[in-house]
């Protein structure tokens, strides 16, 4: 297997055509839920092993243990340069983890009390929690509806005088709308850090995600396209905000800085986000092999999703042509109006079948109890925190609505055609059968 250090691979059969599906269960049969057979009867556990760890893995780590090193280490500038290689950018600094990262860049973006940074509410709390520490104030904005990232319409309807940032989530994979919200950057003159923690590998017409902003952080937990034991990587070109995250949270290495960034070396500012250097060997041999994992995983979703959208029902969130996308998960939104069958039941229905599948991974921030009881006065400390308003459940009626209809499917990582082409062969199935099947009592 070629392990040179590239930022993606062809994901999947040339132009993004998938292999013809191959049905293990006819359409006809019952839906198991009725009494029939279910469509999946293959094994899911070595489908969907993750992370892939190997002999490499275990060498690197074995490595950098007989170097005792295990605090500040070669190993983990080594991971920074793969990084700069891989991504093209002027500076990467490790972290402990995502959530450190962006704390990082929310100081090298100079947020002070006040200030308003738009954010989508439909992510992991880590993309929108740092923001309060430094005093700033997270506006949650409406998600468009063919990419799940923010719309960039209604962030510019919430830019304020007080506006100074935008974090831009590439949620599950799918690249956001990248011109229109770097476009709106430019105009009103605001910072864009990408989290793009789901995004390892995805390009957007012919950029790569993290590349096109002015930073952007990689989360490396264990579970990540890129995984390592814990980890996070900022990315940025500018020397400033390099130095900002060094002198957050790196104390160790102010000392080799120019600026006066070094008179801080013997205190640091009381963070310490350093990577471990075990985590930092598995990360070095997990990017070789992304460009080839992420591609297994975008033909098996890829051709799940050539035969979704074919139901009539499924938004299976395929890619456009001029963007490349990845899956770290595989989400779907079903349209139970075309069918009159309501969510709770297709779902049903598809688990009887043998699918593995849930309700979307994040509940929605902005309802969540720190915003609407009014917790996140007490992180700001903003003097006149007690004057805002809380925040409001009922805001954001798009997003809610799309939250609701959107299901989490597997994303096979490995390869197994068989047991994706039974998934096909359950949707089919118990769509066919709609009228029939059991509605349960609200």
């Amino acid at each position: 297997m070629d392990t040179t250090l590239s930022y993606h691979r062809p994901c999947g059969p040339p132009n993004g055509a998938s292999t013809p599906m191959t049905s293990s269960a006819p359409v006809t049969d019952r839906p198991a839920i009725l009494g029939g057979q279910p469509a999946i009867t293959l094994p899911h556990d070595d489908a969907m092993r993750w992370p892939i760890l190997t002999n490499e893995d275990e060498d690197a780590v074995l490595r950098v243990m007989r170097t005792g090193q295990l605090g500040v280490s070669d190993e983990t500038a080594a991971l920074e340069q793969d990084f700069r290689a891989w991504s093209g950018r002027e500076y990467a600094v490790a972290h402990n983890n995502g959530t450190s990262a962006i704390f990082g860049a929310m100081h090298a973006f100079g947020i002070e009390p006040g200030d308003e940074v738009i954010v989508p509410s439909a992510t992991w709390w880590s993309s929108v929690m740092p923001i309060l520490h430094f005093g700033g104030i997270p506006v949650f904005a409406e998600l468009e509806g063919d990419c799940l990232g923010l719309d960039p319409e209604d962030v510019e309807r919430r830019i304020t005088d007080r506006t100074k940032a935008i974090v831009v989530v590439h949620l599950f994979g799918m690249p956001s709308k990248m011109d229109e919200l770097i476009d709106l950057a430019q105009r009103y003159d605001l910072k864009i850090l990408e989290d793009a923690s789901h995004a390892h590998g995805a390009v957007y017409k012919g950029r790569p995600i993290g590349t096109m902003t002015d930073a952007a952080v990689f989360s490396m937990q264990g579970n990540k396209l890129l995984p390592t034991a814990e980890g996070g990587v900022f990315l940025c070109d500018d020397e400033e905000m390099y130095e900002a995250v060094i002198r957050l949270g790196h104390y160790e290495r102010l000392l080799d800085l120019t600026s006066m960034n070094k008179y801080l070396a013997a205190t640091g500012l009381g963070y310490k986000s350093r990577m471990s250097p075990l985590s930092a060997a598995i990360g070095r041999v997990q990017l070789r092999h992304l460009a080839d994992r992420n591609a297994i995983r975008n033909e098996n979703c890829i051709r799940l999703g050539r035969h979704l959208e074919t139901l009539g029902c499924i938004q299976p969130f395929l890619a456009p042509d001029d963007i490349e996308r990845t899956y770290f998960e595989y989400l779907i939104r079903y349209d139970e109006s075309a069918t009159g069958l309501p969510i709770d039941d297709f779902t049903r229905a598809l688990q009887a079948e043998g699918a593995e599948l849930s309700a979307p991974r994040y509940p929605l921030l902005h309802q969540m109890p720190v915003f609407t009881h009014g917790i996140w006065r007490s992180i700001t400390r903003l003097a006149d925190a007690d004057e805002r308003p809380d925040y409001d459940e009922n805001d954001l009626p798009l997003t809610t609505e799309g939250n609701g209809s959107l299901i989490k499917l597997p994303a096979f990582p490995n390869e197994d055609h068989g047991l994706v082409d039974q998934y096909c062969s359950a949707f089919s199935k118990v769509l066919a059968h709609a009228d029939e099947l059991p509605r349960e009592q609200a």
